[in-house]
């Protein structure tokens, strides 16, 4: 039976570096997750930091995170064929266990400044999911996994999220990211219990957990009420490290536990010694739950199967149309006001998007997430 690893969020930036060095020295970081697609805007890699990951690589210990596919765009684009391209050839270089991606499409003229959002759960975005999951998968040749949304826009939304990942992820024997802060999110957004919530995942396709911290935003339409967002940008709460706890003996196929924070909120030695405290209590976590781990359980690969995807990739003009409509909208209106008020007279009104059940300081969040990205990406979280 394979241990759970402790394992960290550490790409190429100097602040998360220099957090994880103490660590990486002592080595308690048991494995890396990487943003590949994060580099971007790099010309050059340094040589120390490819040593690093084929450290990791050889020892069958890195993970990739994506970023920028934009699962869910309705339309094809070149930028997503690029990525593949990026993908397949980072695959030649190292070995992942498996690569991941988050759920949701990208807004904005490109897929380096916009913000992710999400979609209608019918049966065209479904298609159109799993059509992208399988070509990932071709790229990578190894297990493909998808984790759970922070945001959303309605409880029904919320209540229909597991299933749905459950069904997309299904053909492509996928897995899980269970992001234990983004569930968090969830559960404060909208008055949820946890043993509702967590009832509606389905834990037997979990194979990796994220735990990070994040900001409150005070809602202006809706005095008294703060909007949770997984903006990465501050230590572990207690209640995530509850979450965890509460979570963790669910997962029969979990194999990571993944501690994330962005880089510039790790410029100081107080916050970076934090850092490292929220380190140190999950890997506490992770050895009490291997020392207590039945041997029973299975070990499952989710390897993928063999898929013909010599079709053209699934495209729906009418969705792609609408998400533009709607991105447009959340990145130029200049209130909740008026982006309820251009919904209400826009093709997404009386859709499968159910914009009139949309509630009042989600769609007022998701503005502020649209103007944000619009300036420009920084790995903001949502």
């Amino acid at each position: 039976m394979p241990r759970l690893l402790p394992a960290v969020a550490c790409n190429l930036d100097a602040d998360i570096l220099a957090a994880c060095l103490p660590l990486l020295e002592e080595s308690r970081v048991e494995s890396i997750e990487w943003s590949f697609d994060a580099l971007f805007n790099i010309k050059q890699v340094p040589d120390w930091f490819l040593e690093l990951l084929s450290a990791f690589s050889k020892e069958g210990r890195l993970i990739g995170h994506g970023v920028f596919f934009s699962l869910f765009s309705a339309r094809w684009h070149s930028q997503q064929e690029a990525w593949l391209r990026q993908l397949q050839e980072t695959s030649s270089l190292f070995r992942f266990d498996h690569i991941t991606e988050h759920f949701g499409f990208m807004t904005g003229k490109d897929f380096h400044r916009g913000a992710p959002l999400n979609i209608p759960y019918t049966a065209s975005t479904l298609a159109i999911g799993r059509d992208r999951l399988q070509r990932i998968q071709e790229a990578c040749h190894c297990p493909v996994g998808l984790e759970n949304l922070a945001f959303s826009y309605s409880l029904e939304e919320v209540k229909k999220h597991g299933e749905f990942l459950d069904r997309l992820l299904e053909p492509v024997n996928g897995f899980i990211i269970l992001d234990l802060h983004n569930l968090y999110c969830q559960l404060q957004n909208f008055d949820l219990d946890f043993e509702e919530l967590i009832s509606l995942y389905p834990l037997d396709k979990v194979r990796e957990i994220h735990i990070s911290g994040g900001s409150w935003e005070d809602s202006d339409i809706a005095p008294g009420k703060r909007v949770r967002r997984d903006t990465h940008d501050d230590s572990v709460p207690g209640d995530v490290f509850q979450l965890l706890e509460n979570t963790i003996d669910r997962c029969p196929h979990l194999k990571y536990v993944v501690l994330e924070q962005m880089g510039s909120a790790l410029r100081t030695d107080d916050s970076r010694a934090g850092f490292r405290s929220d380190f140190s209590r999950m890997e506490a976590v992770v050895h009490r739950f291997n020392d207590d781990r039945i041997p029973e359980l299975v070990d499952m690969s989710f390897l993928p199967p063999l898929h013909d995807i010599s079709h053209p990739p699934v495209e729906d003009e009418q969705l792609y149309r609408q998400q533009l409509e709607l991105s447009e909208i959340l990145e130029t209106a200049a209130s909740y006001t008026e982006a309820a008020q251009r919904l209400s007279r826009s093709s997404l009104a009386n859709s499968e998007w159910r914009v009139e059940r949309w509630q009042p300081h989600m769609l007022e969040t998701a503005v502020n997430i649209a103007r944000k990205w619009a300036r420009g990406w920084a790995r903001q979280g949502s």
